[in-house]
């Protein structure tokens, strides 16, 4: 058997960062920025600048380091631009997926900390919340841009507000709004193709959402729960379009209407899956405001022997593309565990500065780490193979 002595990771470091900092004037900021990509996934523990300076080595990287990040003037949004075309390149989405990163914090200083009420957790914490929107592929998954939840408290104080150098034209968002804005600013001002974006989110309202993104020209898929109030508006269903309904009562009076889909559950293989889905066409509340008369579809989406849907989900795509539901709501999953195995990995919570644009620009980079870390794994197995193999 002989050993493996290809290293990829180096060629495709290069091959991300070299677009991905092309907005960058000086060479020194672009190397900068190597450099930081390089401590993300290679410093052990938490990616402080302080160890990650430690570990790049040289006089004065530390201080460099936080320059860059902290009080460096480039620009986020045209490096998160270049991340997101250069995955059109190398894996084309199938969909952006929106999810909330929460960062717990100790403390009030750190920007956007709040103290909010978690479901999961049952208590209240102390922390920072963002939405990330990530490019989704049959190949990989990997976060493009993000949105910094700014609550109203930072608005109102001042002192705090001018020592993380919150920006003047911004106001107080609700996660909604956050999503809303991120999706917008990829869809007008980065050429990207339309793709769905899935969302998945307690916290927002998912009305509201797909009008929202609907009103941007954005194709939506959101989950909804069963007590989502909307009117019947299918001919199959008579008698069910006098008065809102309970979204889990629609798609329990359509059971008639369920038929199977087959799709590919990339969270845990591929594997080939079988779903139920129910399809019923509604409108919302508002429909006036909305192009088709607020026309939507509501998918239920369940297993064979279980008579309700497990997930229910209210979307714009036309009525072909339905049998994807499935498989774009399992896009949702296999963000999360990418989250816990490479984007947490390289550090994406581990800032720990006041700055607002520090922040970004740490989010940014980890990001990009994500995507080397993905590639890398991905460029090594086949040399892994072939050593076996010999």
């Amino acid at each position: 058997m002989s050993t493996v002595t290809e290293n990829p990771a180096d060629a495709i470091l290069d091959a991300v960062c070299t677009p991905l900092f092309q907005s960058l004037r000086r060479s020194d900021q672009r190397r900068r920025g190597v450099e930081y990509i390089q401590g993300l996934l290679s410093t052990r523990g938490r990616k402080s600048i302080r160890n990650m300076a430690a570990l790049i080595g040289g006089n004065g990287t530390g201080q460099g380091l936080h320059h860059f990040i902290c009080s460096s003037t480039w620009d986020w949004t045209l490096v998160r631009r270049a991340m997101a075309r250069y995955l059109l390149e190398t894996a084309p989405p199938q969909a952006w997926v929106a999810r909330p990163m929460i960062i717990p914090k100790v403390g009030t200083h750190s920007v956007g900390v709040s103290k909010y009420f978690s479901p999961a957790e049952g208590q209240l914490l102390s922390a920072q919340r963002a939405i990330g929107v990530w490019a989704v592929s049959d190949r990989m998954t990997a976060p493009v841009n993000w949105r910094l939840h700014l609550p109203q408290a930072w608005f109102k104080d001042g002192l705090r507000r001018n020592q993380a150098s919150i920006p003047c034209d911004l106001g107080p968002e609700t996660l909604g709004d956050c999503l809303l804005t991120a999706c917008r600013e990829m869809a007008r001002e980065w050429d990207l193709p339309a793709r769905p974006v899935v969302v998945d989110i307690d916290e927002i309202d998912p009305v509201a959402t797909v009008a929202g993104l609907r009103a941007a020209g954005i194709p939506a898929l959101v989950r909804v729960t069963g007590e989502t109030r909307l009117t019947v508006s299918d001919s199959a269903l008579t008698g069910h379009g006098a008065h809102r309904l309970a979204a889990a009562e629609i798609v329990r009076a359509a059971r008639h209407l369920r038929r199977p889909v087959m799709w590919q559950d990339f969270a845990s293989g591929p594997r080939a899956r079988t779903s139920l889905i129910t399809v019923a066409r509604v409108r919302v509340p508002g429909a006036s405001v909305h192009r088709d008369g607020g026309q939507l579809l509501l998918v239920g989406v369940g297993r064979a022997g279980r008579p309700e849907a497990d997930e229910l989900w209210l979307t714009d795509l036309p009525p072909t593309q339905v049998a994807s539901v499935p498989q774009l709501s399992g896009y949702c999953r296999r963000v999360d565990q990418d989250f816990e195995e490479v984007t947490a990995q390289v550090g994406i919570r581990d800032y720990v500065g006041r700055s607002y644009s520090g922040w970004h620009r740490h989010v940014t980079l980890a990001s990009a780490a994500h995507t080397v870390a993905v590639l890398s794994a991905a460029a090594r197995l086949p040399a892994l193979q072939r050593a076996t193999a010999s």
